[in-house]
């Protein structure tokens, strides 16, 4: 399989991944406004909040859809192209890192940062993630240090598809 081929693989999965959230955030999303609505919710006293905690709930939901039919469109649209070894990271690469002598590899796309791909052999970063700032613009031989979860990581990039 190429590059590109595993590429366009990684991110119909992580299409699918991110519509499969936004199908969720949409049914609780009804769930929300018909719990909003619902004779049930309607106040007995002033203390009653019931309905109008289900309004917030299904504003929070309606801010979460948006975000993710963004990111959906966001990835779909991605352009991938294969690496030179001249080429420095940037969105729709594949990185791969030694990380303290593990080979971890990395898929640069807009959003889905933390998602694990690919068999769980894929983790995707974000440009706007520490790692992502750090690995932005690097080139394979380049070492990138930064600080993840109170501790110092070193890793240096290998290779870029």
């Amino acid at each position: 399989m190429s590059s590109l081929d595993r590429k366009r693989d990684l991110q119909a999965e992580l299409v699918a991944r991110l519509a499969s959230q936004l199908d969720a955030a949409r049914n609780a999303h009804q769930s929300a406004i018909e719990g909003a609505t619902h004779e049930q919710a309607r106040a007995e006293n002033d203390k009653d909040t019931r309905g109008l905690e289900q309004s917030y709930l299904a504003r929070g939901h309606s801010a979460r859809i948006a975000d993710l039919e963004v990111a959906v469109a966001a990835v779909r649209a991605l352009a991938l192209r294969p690496f030179t070894d001249d080429q420095p990271v940037a969105l729709g690469a594949l990185v791969a890192v030694d990380d303290d002598g593990r080979r971890l590899t990395y898929f640069v796309a807009s959003h889905g940062g933390g998602e694990t791909l690919g068999d769980g052999t894929v983790q995707v970063v974000t440009p706007r993630s520490p790692l992502g700032v750090a690995l932005m613009g690097k080139q394979p031989g380049d070492v990138v240090e930064l600080r993840l979860a109170g501790r110092r990581r070193e890793l240096e990039i290998l290779d870029i598809e």
